[in-house]
């Protein structure tokens, strides 16, 4: 009687003989390839059951091909088969005991089921079979699955993807599997430009692959929803079952605060796999936005079911924590992930980032380190480690509960005035919604935009932000000459911001928190925040307004910077009509029910009215302040059928039907302006502001009829347009600078004060301000205001220091004798000729001989 291995052995050796035949005779292998291509095609399109069939009746009919394995395992995988995945892995193994991709295979299914040991064999075996083989002789797909696990075990992500994945590539520019395992080790690495790059080489080869749209999609989710919504929808026309797709929605729709669309999407996927650990984890999430812990607890315990010691689980549910910006509890879930697996980096970055958000910085910094330390070409590692070595140079301001933390030379020149504008913030917005600030507010200026992106976003080239709150940490840029923005109504946004997370312990929609802050700018100071405008008008009318419900969402996924800007303006409309209709009171209990864990359309319903009734009222609302925008003004645009924009007759002769008309006035004046007739320009341009005098924007009617009236040299006329546009506007630099200048030559130097100080609110890094403001204040008998900008001016390394210094020392000669000495000396250092600093100087020393004569008779006394 032959032994079980002996038999076993014989019907291996009978089995190749059969294929052998079948090779030669050609039929089998083709109907078996056949079938491979239908079942991958069942795979791909999402049909796992009919897959799982096909692949088993395949094996059982003894179809020797190892992808048959790959996709018996992968459908049990897709359907939540996990513990029989674990199952038939074994037998699996013992036939094909040498093929590396099966072993990567049994690696992530034992991973799925909780099996550590085994998962950390199946890793170990492909290093000890790869490493007695030469790697001419592996196959492709092999190939791939070695870089796979190598990665797993530590090896250097740059040379996996060189000696692996480019290097199977240059063999096989048809290898699916290398192209998704270089994207999806690009996004690992946060290096989406070549993810998009992999991804797109792989959709022009294999068409609509879900697999590669899903890769594309996750590629462009930081940086374009649009895009990467077009893909999630070409993935899931393919694979309407596709998970990863539907996880990916589902995260999506969290961000945009359509709890219940993601709620749907989670459905979908757990209708396919019940067991999957992402969407439990989501779920997980949206029970916790809810404030329903008892649930929240019971989906992570499904999420863990198969794998009790899963990082992912709750690294996912606090990173999405962390981005509704609720740190706290979003940092415990990583040091819950990091409790499973100390090595788990995601966690680990994460952590450090929601610990810099939170204001510990010692703590951040130091694991942010440790994680480039331990993976190099960690990108958002080594960002931050960058990005503490340039902050290590930075001025520390602390006064009134804050702490200030500037480039150095910033501090000098304007860090005591922000210090006195956030103290003011903190007076006026903790009274008025009823807050106790318990612990310091860190605020960080940052002269360099990439810097100030990756403090807070974690990369660089995120533009568009001004500024942001985390709760007790703002971040903001620096102000720039070249961008002008008015910084202190920047930073007294992002206070409210401070206030009303506070408030809510972070629990609040976007366009709440947002709009409440652009709603106190403009009650601070009516040229900050957002007005209506010709735009914002245009598409009021035109049915552009969000529903409510969905308004956190427009600043998630606006389709050009103009609709970002509706979301802010509509947002604080929104909080505008609450305030008017209901009072502010109605706004501070919401914003307490909130804190509470209370969901926003049903607190808000039961302080004001049903959010259906509100999204109705304020429809009616915007619409009223929209018909209301200059409405002498004729809005009407012709297409360009019937007016040619280029035709001076044609514009003409359809503004002498619609004289009124803000589009044909404003092409009128541009073309008498760049033809250089002055006075014909002036006609359209003092139209323009008569029908709409707040026009104060990009194109406005002012700054092109004061440039009218300089060419003129009509300088008091230009003084009285500019004048007008400086009262209205915030950030118009260009207008306090020429005001300055037509003031001080008319020697009018209130009004220099006046505009200098509305240029420091803008860019207060220039010293030709300092010195205006400075001259000014001398003028006006203001001599320590007039010492403060001439100090600031020096620091500023003005065209003539000389000057500077001399006059600091004539208006410190009587009560600060000793700098003032110190600063004619300096004047004089630089201009040994300079004879009205020798005559200040011999005069100091007179001055200083009497007081010491006056000391010497008042002892002999």
């Amino acid at each position: 009687m032959m032994s079980s291995d002996a038999q076993d052995s014989r019907r291996r050796l009978l089995t190749g003989a059969a294929v052998c035949i079948a090779i030669v005779l050609g039929s089998v292998p083709y109907v078996q390839a056949a079938g491979l291509d239908v079942t991958r095609e069942h795979f791909r399109k999402g049909q796992y059951d009919a897959s799982l069939d096909a692949a088993a009746r395949a094996i059982a009919d003894s179809a020797y091909q190892p992808q048959w394995r790959v996709l018996w395992i992968e459908s049990l995988l897709a359907l939540g088969q996990y513990e029989e995945a674990a199952d038939r892995i074994g037998s699996v193994l013992i036939q094909y005991p040498l093929n590396l991709t099966l072993l990567k295979l049994a690696h992530t299914v034992y991973t799925d089921n909780g099996q550590a040991d085994l998962a950390r064999e199946m890793l170990e075996k492909i290093y000890r079979i790869a490493s007695a083989r030469r790697l001419a002789f592996v196959s492709n797909t092999d190939l791939v699955a070695l870089g796979q696990a190598l990665l797993l075990l530590g090896a250097e992500p740059r040379t996996v993807l060189r000696d692996f994945y480019n290097r199977v590539l240059q063999n096989d520019p048809n290898c699916r599997e290398a192209y998704l395992a270089a994207g999806d080790l690009a996004i690992a690495k946060q290096d989406f430009e070549l993810a998009v790059e992999q991804f797109r080489k792989a959709l022009e080869r294999f068409g609509d692959d879900p697999d590669v749209h899903c890769g594309l999609a996750r590629a462009f989710y930081y940086s374009d929803r649009r895009t990467m919504m077009e893909h999630l929808d070409a993935a899931l026309f393919v694979n309407p079952r596709h998970a990863p797709s539907l996880i990916l929605l589902a995260e999506h729709q969290i961000d945009c605060e359509d709890h219940d669309g993601a709620a749907r999407s989670l459905d979908h996927v757990l209708a396919v796999n019940p067991w999957r650990p992402e969407a439990w984890a989501y779920r997980a999430l949206l029970a916790h936005l809810a404030n329903d812990p008892g649930e929240a607890t019971a989906c992570r315990a499904k999420a863990l079911k198969f794998r009790p010691a899963n990082p992912l689980v709750d690294h996912l549910i606090g990173a999405k924590l962390s981005q509704k910006y609720r740190f706290a509890e979003g940092s415990a879930h990583q040091r819950h992930a990091l409790q499973f697996d100390p090595n788990y980096l995601p966690a680990r970055i994460q952590l450090a980032e929601d610990l810099l958000r939170l204001g510990d910085d010692e703590p951040g910094w130091t694991l942010a380190r440790q994680v480039a330390d331990a993976d190099p070409y960690n990108v958002k590692a080594y960002n931050l480690t960058t990005l503490h070595d340039s902050m290590s140079k930075f001025k520390t301001l602390e006064a009134d509960g804050f702490v200030l933390r500037m480039n150095e030379l910033e501090a000098a020149v304007y860090g005591d005035r922000a210090l006195a504008l956030l103290k003011e913030a903190k007076e006026e917005l903790c009274e008025k919604y009823g807050l106790q600030l318990d612990r310091p507010v860190i605020v960080e200026l940052f002269p360099n935009p990439q810097d100030f992106a990756v403090r807070t976003f974690g990369m660089p080239d995120v533009d568009g932000y001004l500024g942001v709150c985390f709760g007790n940490v703002i971040t903001a840029n620096s102000p720039k000459a070249q961008r002008p923005a008015n910084w202190e109504a920047v930073l007294w946004h992002e206070f409210a911001h401070v206030v009303t997370l506070n408030l809510t312990q972070n629990k609040m929609p976007r366009w709440l928190s947002e709009g409440i802050s652009v709603h106190e700018e403009l009650q601070r100071n009516p040229t900050w925040g957002q007005r209506m405008n010709p735009t914002y008008r245009r598409m009021i009318l035109d049915g552009e307004l969000t529903p409510i419900r969905k308004l956190s969402g427009a600043f998630l996924n606006p389709p050009t910077p103009v609709h970002l800007q509706f979301a802010y303006y509509q947002s604080a409309l929104v909080v505008e009509f609450l305030i008017e209709r209901f009072g502010l009171d109605a706004v501070k209990a919401t914003l307490a029910d909130l804190g509470d864990g209370e969901e926003i359309n049903a607190t808000l319903a039961r302080h004001t009215v049903p959010l259906a009734q509100i999204e109705r009222q304020f429809a009616a609302f915007a619409r009223k302040r929209a018909e209301g925008l200059a409405p002498d003004v004729n809005w009407e645009q012709p297409s360009a059928e019937q007016v040619d924009s280029a035709d001076p007759e044609a514009v003409a002769e359809w503004l002498a039907k619609r004289p009124n008309n803000f589009w044909a006035l404003q092409l009128q004046a541009r073309m008498s302006l760049a033809g250089q007739r002055w006075e014909e320009a002036k006609k359209p341009l003092e139209k323009l502001i008569d029908l709409y005098p707040e026009h104060v924007g990009e194109g406005s009617a002012y700054g092109l009829l004061a440039a009218v009236h300089r060419a003129l040299g009509e300088t008091e006329r230009e003084r009285d347009v500019l004048s007008r546009l400086a009262e209205m506007s915030s950030d118009a630099a260009d207008a306090y600078t020429r005001l300055m200048e037509i003031t001080t030559e008319q020697k009018a130097w209130d009004q220099v004060v006046e505009n200098a100080e509305r240029y420091l609110a803008v860019y207060p890094m220039l010293g030709k301000v300092y010195e205006s403001l400075g001259r000014a204040a001398e003028e006006l008998n203001r001599g320590e205001r007039a010492v403060d900008s001439y100090r600031r001016l020096l620091l500023l390394e003005p065209a003539d220091p000389v000057e500077v210094h001399y006059r600091l020392a004539r208006l410190l000669r009587h009560d600060e004798p000793a700098d003032a000495r110190r600063h004619i000396l300096e004047a004089l250092a630089d201009a040994p000729r300079f004879r009205e600093g020798h005559r200040l100087l011999l005069e100091l020393l007179d001055d200083a001989q009497d007081t010491s004569s006056s000391t010497d008779q008042g002892g002999a006394q």
